[in-house]
């Protein structure tokens, strides 16, 4: 394999908001990014944000209104990031100028692979992108579907790009929603449970301060265990639970809760709501 293999060729972030400004620093970090890295914000504020990163060029659009466009033109991978009602807009204004062999990345919840085909021509390759908030921290992990023009080198390099804030699960676009359930929201689920076994712990007499630091590094503890271990959940779960313990009474009560189930409603419920925002409801 090439010593450059991995080299990305020049990214444009249209759009780089909290998602998009956390893949321009995994990008900034990871110096894969030879070719460089322009985003777009529409005030010069949210612009500041990432300036001075290394080898990533920040634009506000209030200041220079062609922005989109100049960064579209000169990219070889485009990422759209704007809210997905602007999307139509902006895949309009750049069509014309994005070059033959260019992949347009969405980051937009809700906005299908063909939305984006209709809009661009058929010479620019297109892929759907579910990342998630741990994104911020180099921790994500990204859903991706690949649109009908997409060949496997242009999947390889959007999973090289976002390898750069985690890791990546290739899916059929029709499973993007439901990913969405599972990694999108995923860490909302994570933060309710540290949020509810907080409130334990000062139903405990704990003080607010204690409370919140034995929650979270118990659960951050366990995530790191898990991470490091080659065994699963359950096998981990059984070796805290000592037969007759006072973790197996816990556990029991748990259990009795059937968490299975209110998981698994809730991530339907999630699903559902997807399905009704892709239909405009």
């Amino acid at each position: 394999m090439p010593a450059d293999a991995s080299v990305l060729p020049p990214i444009a972030i249209l759009g780089a908001g909290s998602m998009g400004g956390a893949i321009a620093r995994g990008l900034s970090r990871s110096g894969l990014a030879a070719g460089g890295v322009t985003t777009t914000n529409r005030s010069r504020a949210k612009a500041a944000e990432l300036e001075g990163l290394d080898g990533v060029t920040s634009v506000a659009l209030e200041a220079d209104p062609t922005g989109n466009t100049d960064a579209a033109a000169a990219a070889g991978v485009v990422l759209v990031g704007v809210k997905p009602a602007m999307v139509p807009d902006l895949l309009r204004e750049i069509a014309p100028v994005l070059r033959p062999g260019t992949i347009v990345v969405s980051l937009a919840a809700g906005v299908t692979i063909a939305t984006f085909e209709s809009l661009l021509s058929a010479d620019v390759a297109v892929l759907r992108s579910m990342p998630n908030t741990p994104a911020l921290v180099g921790r994500g992990v990204t859903g991706l579907a690949a649109g009908t023009r997409a060949g496997d080198t242009d999947v390889a390099t959007v999973r090289r790009l976002f390898e750069t804030v985690g890791t990546v699960v290739e899916v059929p676009e029709e499973q993007i929603d439901a990913l969405s359930t599972i990694s999108g929201s995923g860490p909302a689920y994570f933060f309710l449970l540290v949020e509810e076994f907080t409130k334990a712990a000062l139903g405990k007499g704990f003080t607010a301060a204690e409370s919140r630091l034995m929650a979270e590094q118990t659960f951050i503890g366990a995530a790191a265990l898990l991470e490091a271990s080659a065994d699963d959940p359950a096998e981990l779960r059984r070796r805290v639970t000592s037969p007759k313990g006072t973790t197996e009474r816990a556990v029991a009560v748990l259990q009795d809760a059937h968490l299975d189930a209110v998981f698994g409603e809730a991530t339907d419920a999630a699903l559902a709501r997807a399905k009704e925002l892709a239909a405009g409801a």
